[in-house]
């Protein structure tokens, strides 16, 4: 997995130098394209040495729902004419990282096992805020063996309040 991060790395300077104050709009349609380039068929069709550069730009422009600005066109036919197709994902996870950086924020995604509405969204970015010591950008996503509570990772943390976690403590603690 180094090896992509590697090659990803200098894609993402890149671009993140050539967007400059546009570097947060870039990001909307670098996850597009990295969302796009994730299919499996599409690499496919990619590797495929009887395939032009000029069929892939046409194949992933026709799927995207928007339009590519002039810098996402250049960029993406950079990225085809040197065979990275496979690196886009790698390429939007450093992007962000880069933007999160300049910004001072940090993506985080809490995992609940029931929906969370946007007052109680709220109230859980000011708490998690002051235990992880910056501004966070929060995406939630349901996951019902938690059983309840959440569980948040940012970055390499993770705070975990689930009942799952307090079972298998618990669990722990009676087996030794």
């Amino acid at each position: 997995m180094a090896e992509i991060a590697t090659i990803a790395r200098p894609y993402a300077d890149a671009l993140f130098k050539a967007a400059g104050a546009d570097a947060a709009s870039a990001l909307a349609w670098l996850d597009e394209l990295a969302a796009v380039a994730s299919n499996a068929q599409l690499l496919q069709f990619a590797d495929n040495p009887k395939t032009s550069v000029e069929q892939v730009h046409g194949v992933i422009a026709g799927v995207l729902k928007t339009a590519l600005p002039a810098m996402g066109q250049n960029f993406l036919k950079t990225v085809l004419e040197n065979g990275r197709l496979a690196a886009l994902p790698e390429i939007a996870a450093q992007f962000h990282a880069l933007v999160n950086a300049q910004q001072g924020t940090s993506d985080a995604v809490v995992y609940s096992a029931f929906d969370i509405g946007a007052a109680e969204l709220a109230d859980l970015a000011v708490v998690l805020e002051k235990r992880f010591a910056r501004k966070l950008k929060l995406q939630v996503q349901l996951q019902p063996d938690l059983i309840g509570g959440v569980r948040v990772v940012v970055g390499d943390e993770v705070f975990d309040t689930s009942v799952k976690a307090r079972l298998e403590q618990m669990k722990v603690a009676l087996t030794a």
